[in-house]
C-alpha cells in the first residue's frame, strides 16, 4: 500500500516540476539578476518542495508555496553575495600597499612565471606571499594539508626562481606581492 502512495506522490510531483519549474526559475532570475544562479536556485526550491511534498500538495496554492521557497532562497543568496563583497572590500581596503617606483618589468615577468604555475603550486605562493597567510590559513582556504601547503610553496617558489632567474629571485615574494596589487587581486588569470 506504501508504495501505491509513494507512486501517486511521485507523479503528482513530476507533473508540478514540469508544469511550474521554468516559471520557478524565471522567478529566481528576476529576483537575483543572475540567469546561471536561477536554474540552480529553482532546483533547490523543487528538493526542498519534494521533502514536504505531503503538506505542499495538501495547501490550498501550492504554487504560491514554492515561489515563497524561491523568494526566501533567493533572499538568502543575494545577502551572502552582498556580504562576500563587503568582505572582500573590506579586505583590500585594509592592504595599503604602495610600491614607490614599482620595476614594471619585473612585475609583468612574475605575472607571466605565476601563470605557467600549476594552479596548486601559484595558490600557494599567491595565498603564502601575496596575501601573508599561515601555512594553516592557507591550508585551510585550499582544503588541503599543512604539509601539501608547504612542499607546494617551496617547490613554486623555487619554479619562480628558475622561470624569473637568479637575478629576480631574492625580490621574488615582493614581486608577487606587487603583481597582484597591480592586477587587481587576480593572481595569474584563470587555471
Amino acid at each position: 500500500m506504501r508504495s501505491a502512495v509513494d507512486a501517486v506522490a511521485s507523479a503528482e510531483f513530476h507533473a508540478f516540476f514540469e508544469r511550474h519549474y521554468a516559471e520557478l526559475a524565471r522567478l529566481a532570475h528576476l529576483l537575483t539578476g543572475e540567469p546561471d544562479a536561477a536554474d540552480d536556485l529553482a532546483a533547490d526550491a523543487l528538493l526542498a518542495l519534494w521533502h514536504r511534498w505531503d503538506r505542499v500538495r495538501a495547501a490550498d496554492h501550492p504554487v504560491a508555496y514554492a515561489r515563497g521557497v524561491v523568494a526566501n532562497l533567493a533572499r538568502t543568496r543575494v545577502r551572502t553575495a552582498v556580504r562576500e563583497r563587503r568582505r572582500v572590500a573590506l579586505f583590500w581596503s585594509q592592504r595599503e600597499e604602495r610600491t614607490e617606483n614599482p620595476d614594471v618589468a619585473g612585475v609583468v615577468d612574475v605575472q607571466e612565471a605565476l601563470r605557467r604555475l600549476p594552479f596548486r603550486k601559484r595558490a600557494c605562493v599567491v595565498l603564502r606571499h601575496a596575501f601573508d597567510l599561515s601555512e594553516k590559513e592557507t591550508a585551510l582556504s585550499l582544503g588541503v594539508s599543512v604539509g601539501t601547503v608547504k612542499s607546494q610553496t617551496s617547490k613554486g617558489v623555487a619554479e619562480l626562481q628558475r622561470l624569473l632567474g637568479t637575478r629576480a629571485a631574492p625580490r621574488a615574494p615582493r614581486l608577487v606581492r606587487a603583481a597582484i596589487a597591480r592586477s587587481g587581486g587576480a593572481a595569474g588569470g584563470t587555471r
